[in-house]
């Protein structure tokens, strides 16, 4: 594994803003594919928001919750989401987003801060912790969650690493289209 420290700022730019764009889009399908996700999104409230960002002007996402309670990536936010969960700093994004640092364990290490109901951030880390399970491969997974699903069959994971992975390449086709 490479050193966070070896990697120069420029490029954990670079790797955070993609790992960003690619982690907003992968919750967003992982919204409309898996069961799990699918759950825990029911009980956000319709047109709740959610940013997840680094400090200060970093690399982000903002999704919202629809009338039929699915994640939609939002461009622009005229006011302020209703949860964002912010990394202090770059470096600590990148720490999580290369898997050298779990999400629990960036929080247990004060590297993110959670403004908002704290329920809703323990619900969107359990959306996060699913879809990582589904779209890592296991070894890079378990890095990444605190706890990698015992009861995710490879099946499971399979179609739902295509499911979401197919559905994130096709938005991409969308937005240039």
């Amino acid at each position: 594994m490479i050193a966070a420290k070896s990697v120069k700022p420029a490029l954990q730019l670079a790797y955070v803003k993609l790992m960003m764009d690619v982690i907003g889009r992968g919750l967003v399908m992982a919204s409309q594919v898996d069961e799990e996700v699918k759950q825990e999104v029911t009980k956000f409230p319709e047109n709740f928001t959610l940013s997840m960002k680094v400090f200060p002007n970093g690399p982000a996402f903002i999704a919202r919750v629809t009338a039929g309670k699915q994640l939609e990536l939002v461009p622009n936010l005229e006011s302020k989401p209703d949860l964002t969960i912010t990394f202090k700093h770059l470096h600590h994004a990148f720490l999580v987003f290369s898997f050298q640092e779990s999400t629990a364990q960036a929080f247990a290490n004060d590297r993110m801060i959670a403004d908002g109901d704290i329920s809703y951030a323990i619900r969107l880390v359990r959306c996060l912790n699913k879809m990582e399970a589904l779209i890592l491969p296991k070894l890079v997974a378990e890095l990444a969650v605190k706890e990698y699903p015992s009861d995710l069959s490879l099946k499971e994971k399979l179609t739902g690493a295509a499911n979401i992975y197919l559905k994130v390449a096709q938005s991409y086709f969308k937005r240039s289209a």
